[in-house]
């Protein structure tokens, strides 16, 4: 008869596949199951402990979603108000130049509220990094329609679909800014499946690395689901998310080393 297989015995040091990074606290993920946030918050924090700039590091924690992110992340966080988060990485950055320092944004936040310190924090061409997560909808808030609401997608504020005449166009901030000369580094990325979420840590790793170049502002954005908002199970929403949301928001890099990249 075969040994029994015990929890010691998994987690041996050689046996280990993969550990939780020290920079995520071991407090409970406020997200609903399924939402792309947590996986997020992972690579972000993987890809800080990797590189070593955990006494380094300053992040901005927004109004949203994400408004308790200082208390799942095992870093130097400070508090903005709604929409105000890059004017205050802004200040952090040109006061402690050496730190790296980096948002933590929903579309809501960014693109709406925040729109003028998105857009003026990009033409100014600070130098930190923005990670802006984009579900199309206001999550937290009661699921209203956002600034990035495809056509038709209905929200609390849509219940019939986003109508284009009276209602206007999703606004594709990330393609926004990429033509602003003070971007250096602006991506589009998900964390849906195993393959995206590598191509989505490259991606951290790299606006973090520019970002000690000095040369501007670097942007990730993570395409993500919202199940609960979007009314749907968590698998339905990813499957959503891939036929609708990624044909209108393409993933790949659009601005690399403060050049347009040619599609």
């Amino acid at each position: 008869m075969a040994d029994t297989i015990t929890k010691a015995d998994i987690i041996k040091p050689e046996n280990l596949v993969y550990k939780k990074t020290d920079l995520l606290t071991d407090k409970v993920l406020s997200y609903c199951p399924g939402c792309g946030h947590g996986t997020a918050h992972r690579i972000i924090m993987e890809t800080l402990d990797e590189m070593s700039l955990q006494s380094e590091t300053i992040g901005i924690a927004p109004v949203g979603c994400s408004v308790l992110a200082y208390e799942f992340m095992n870093i130097d966080m400070q508090q903005a108000a709604h929409g105000r988060a890059p004017a205050l990485a802004t200040a952090v950055k040109r006061l402690m130049p050496e730190k790296t320092v980096f948002t933590y944004q929903g579309d809501g936040d960014l693109a709406a509220i925040g729109t003028a310190e998105t857009i003026h924090a990009c033409n100014r061409g600070e130098n930190f990094t923005i990670f802006f997560i984009n579900n199309g909808i206001y999550g937290m808030t009661g699921g209203q329609m956002a600034p990035t609401t495809l056509e038709g997608m209905k929200s609390s504020t849509s219940p019939y679909g986003r109508d284009l005449e009276m209602m206007g166009h999703p606004l594709k901030i990330t393609e926004l800014i990429a033509q602003l000369p003070g971007t250096y580094y602006v991506t589009r990325q998900a964390v849906h499946t195993p393959a995206a979420v590598r191509k989505a840590k490259k991606a951290v790793r790299k606006a973090i690395e520019m970002q000690k170049l000095n040369k501007g502002l670097t942007f990730v954005e993570i395409v993500s689901n919202c199940n609960s908002g979007w009314k749907m199970t968590p698998v339905q929403s990813n499957h959503w998310m891939v036929e609708n949301m990624f044909p209108f928001y393409p993933m790949g890099d659009i601005k690399l080393e403060g050049e347009l990249v040619k599609k």
